[in-house]
């Protein structure tokens, strides 16, 4: 691990590589994104944006799906990993929540909602634009973070509670801008090393050359 590094300003370039770049879910409302935040965990980003018209079609808010059934909801979601999980805690949500007026967007009123952890809770607190209240953690963040050296951690609220108090909070879109890099730069094999904006500051490059 480098510690002589000084992250809050080795990223930002990677700030400013990301700034304002939306998250891969392509949704309309908070209600929409709740609900794709829920059935997107361990599942790709393309299938679930690939599904949602047809679900949301069916279900166009949160009155609705709290009336919907696990049969209601099988067609539009079960080639879904965990499908069965994920209908039960959107189905439970609904029933809790009602209409789209009473979602939450703070950390505390997700994160008490089934379905929700920190992450899934970040990541709708920054497309809502509300006032960050931690990182947010995804696999992509996790590896790149590990591959730059800023951690050798494999647990993600770890490595957020890490970043929480290396990174201040006005650059705590940084979990999200790693993420971006993960998925565009840092892949999981044949990183595109060339092109990195973390490349001068990243441990796993300087093992390659």
């Amino acid at each position: 691990m480098s510690i002589e590094i000084n992250w809050n300003e080795a990223i930002k370039p990677l700030l400013k590589k990301y700034k304002g770049e939306k998250h891969p879910l392509q949704f309309k409302s908070l209600y929409e994104l709740m609900v794709m935040v829920v059935l997107s965990a361990q599942v790709s980003d393309k299938l679930i944006n690939s599904l949602a018209p047809k679900l949301f079609k069916a279900f166009p808010n949160m009155q609705a799906l709290s009336h919907a059934t696990a049969e209601d909801l099988l067609p539009f979601v079960n080639k879904i990993r965990n499908f069965a999980n994920k209908t039960s805690w959107l189905l439970e949500m609904a029933k809790q929540i009602k209409n789209d007026k009473n979602i939450p967007t703070n950390m505390e009123g997700l994160t008490a909602l089934p379905g929700i952890g920190r992450k899934s809770a970040n990541v709708i607190m920054r497309e809502m634009k509300v006032d960050k209240e931690g990182i947010i953690i995804d696999l992509h963040t996790l590896r790149v973070a590990n591959r730059l050296g800023i951690s050798e951690d494999s647990n993600p609220i770890s490595l957020e509670k890490k970043l929480m108090k290396m990174i201040p909070q006005k650059d705590w879109e940084v979990g999200m801008a790693l993420s971006f890099l993960g998925r565009d730069v840092c892949r999981p094999t044949n990183p595109n090393h060339e092109v990195c904006v973390m490349r001068n500051v990243c441990e796993y490059y300087k093992q390659t050359v």
